[in-house]
């Protein structure tokens, strides 16, 4: 058995300043919230999932970047803006969707100074356009 094999799964851990509000912050976005232990959750969203964890340190969280690939950018972007993040929660307003050249990026800022990138490949809309109705 070659060890690619053996795994179920890989889930980055996140931080959190203050756990609760992170929690609910990742809620609002619509990840579904698994208890793990009293400050892990494990937060899912369909087949992926990170791990948010109470524990912080302001480097490790002002430079860890979660980057998550969508098919509709659009969609996304819609929901997120009708969440009012900012006043909500006291975090950066979300960035807009921008051409990378390869993709759309919209960013994220989660309570804790963590950023999300959420992204659209070009190839994927155009494959998309090109499709047969």
């Amino acid at each position: 058995m070659e060890l690619a094999q053996t795994v179920r799964s890989m889930r980055p851990i996140v931080p959190a300043k203050v756990f609760e509000i992170s929690k609910r912050f990742y809620m609002d976005l619509g990840f579904k919230p698994r208890p793990l232990t009293d400050n892990l959750v494990e937060m899912r969203l369909g087949a992926y999932a990170f791990i948010l964890q109470g524990y912080y340190v302001q480097q490790w969280a002002d430079n860890f970047v979660m980057h998550m690939s969508v098919s509709d950018l659009e969609l996304w972007w819609k929901h997120i803006v009708s969440l009012d993040l900012p006043s909500r929660y006291g975090v950066k307003s979300p960035s807009a969707p921008q051409s990378e050249g390869w993709g759309l990026v919209a960013g994220v800022v989660d309570p804790s100074g963590v950023l999300w990138r959420i992204a659209e490949e070009i190839s994927l809309k155009l494959g998309e356009e090109m499709r047969p109705a």
